[in-house]
């Protein structure tokens, strides 16, 4: 019965207590680590490391700082453009208003010129009916004349 006791004790530790086999491969892991591999991961990190520490330390301050600068220039050149394009948009609306001006100056001078004609029309028909009138009161003084000399014999 005591080899039951025993063989179940050690059963019962191999099912619950792993911490042997859980020792043995990290003993496993760590020699495969440190010995096969050689530190190489440990090397790599350490380059990686050194790479990002270059590039926060120098890298990135140069390209702040070139960006900065690249920033600025278009900047300037962003308001210069802008600048050029207000005056050609003002030059644009000055020149629409221009032709505006310009088609509203020349429909009042064809508003004028047909009013001058009409006007001349208008003249000819005062002066046609004045020559009427003044032809018709001729003819009536003239008669009137010989009216009166009729009378005049007398």
């Amino acid at each position: 019965m005591d080899k039951i006791v025993k063989d179940v004790g050690d059963i019962q530790s191999r099912l619950i207590d792993h911490r042997p086999i859980i020792q043995g491969e990290v003993r496993f892991f760590v020699r495969e680590f440190e010995e096969k591999r050689g530190f190489r991961e440990s090397r790599l990190l350490e380059n990686l490391n050194r790479m990002v520490v270059e590039t926060n330390e120098q890298v990135v301050p140069k390209c702040s700082e070139t960006m900065h600068e690249h920033l600025c220039e278009a900047l300037t050149r962003m308001e210069a453009a802008t600048h050029m394009a207000q005056k050609i948009q003002q030059r644009e609306l000055e020149a629409q208003q221009s032709t505006r001006l310009q088609a509203s100056m020349d429909r009042r001078k064809a508003d004028w010129e047909e009013f001058m004609k009409e006007q001349a029309r208008l003249r000819v028909e005062v002066d046609e009916e004045h020559a009427k009138a003044v032809g018709r009161l001729s003819t009536q003084y003239s008669e009137m004349k010989k009216d009166l000399s009729k009378f005049s014999h007398f």
